[in-house]
């Protein structure tokens, strides 16, 4: 790993962050949501297009300030693409469809307006910009990544965060597609040249790698904390999180929980416990 922090934080959160993609600062910080939701702005150099990512909550004036923000960067946001349908990500989309007219994608149907179906594998191509969808689930069923293979950079919505780490949102959420989902993302990052992640929370990491490869040793230790609780006498979810997570921060409990509650479906459907 690069540096003291895992992923080598880039200082500061929203403004530009590659040669192509840009972050809106959405006001919506929480123990949940880190500083707020990063809206992303995603286009070729020089083009009038861009692709927004994440138009985040339904705030009016944050969506407007998406929008003049790709104005003063003389683009039209032509497309929405959602990396997954959150709240905190996505509730502002439909309204976002009306200030710009452009179509909402994304893998689940409930979350489209206009636009076709996102799956792992597409590219999509906007103004000459080139983005490959990686499907990522676990975080979420419907959770989706995206690769800007010319800036070597990949969007990962909750899929890994710019500070401290992600939840498995059980039921929905499942450990084990999540723990694919980041052996996905380490060979984007080992083997096609991404070094940088542009969180849907936090800050810009510089080291993609380093990032991915804490976050899988970090879940292998919770799961290991897990399955020794359980042997210990700690049954229920919440009695485990009080153990496990007790020097995290109890706003985040009830998050700690769903991700309990999934890492014991896995130990359980592994035989482990």
């Amino acid at each position: 790993m690069t540096g003291l922090i895992p992923g080598a934080p880039r200082a500061g959160v929203g403004g530009p962050a590659t040669d192509r993609a840009v972050c809106v600062l959405a006001p919506n910080p929480s123990p949940m949501t880190l500083d707020g939701t990063n809206t992303w702005i995603v286009s070729e150099p020089g083009s009038g297009l861009a692709v927004v990512i994440d138009p985040g909550p339904l705030d009016e004036g944050h969506l407007r300030a998406v929008v003049r923000t790709a104005e003063e960067r003389g683009q039209r946001i032509a497309l929405t693409l959602l990396t997954h349908g959150h709240a905190d990500h996505a509730e502002g989309a439909a309204r976002f469809a009306e200030l710009t007219g452009s179509a909402v994608r994304a893998l689940d149907p409930a979350q489209r307006l206009g636009g076709e179906g996102l799956r792992h594998g597409d590219t999509i191509t906007t103004g000459g910009l080139d983005l490959r969808v990686v499907g990522t689930p676990g975080h979420t069923s419907d959770s989706l990544c995206f690769h800007l293979p010319a800036d070597g950079a990949v969007l990962t919505g909750d899929t890994v965060l710019g500070r401290g780490t992600t939840m498995v949102a059980h039921p929905d959420g499942r450990l084990g597609d999540y723990l694919d989902s980041l052996r996905r993302l380490r060979d984007l990052a080992s083997e096609h040249g991404v070094t940088r992640v542009l969180p849907g929370h936090g800050p810009v990491l510089g080291d993609a790698l380093g990032a991915v490869e804490y976050y899988m040793a970090h879940r292998a230790n919770r799961l290991a904390q897990v399955e020794t609780a359980v042997e210990a006498g700690y049954r229920t979810p919440a009695a485990v999180v009080a153990h496990v997570y007790a020097d995290v921060d109890r706003a985040l409990w009830p998050a700690a929980e769903l991700s309990v509650r999934a890492q014991l479906d896995y130990l359980d459907e592994h035989g482990l416990i």
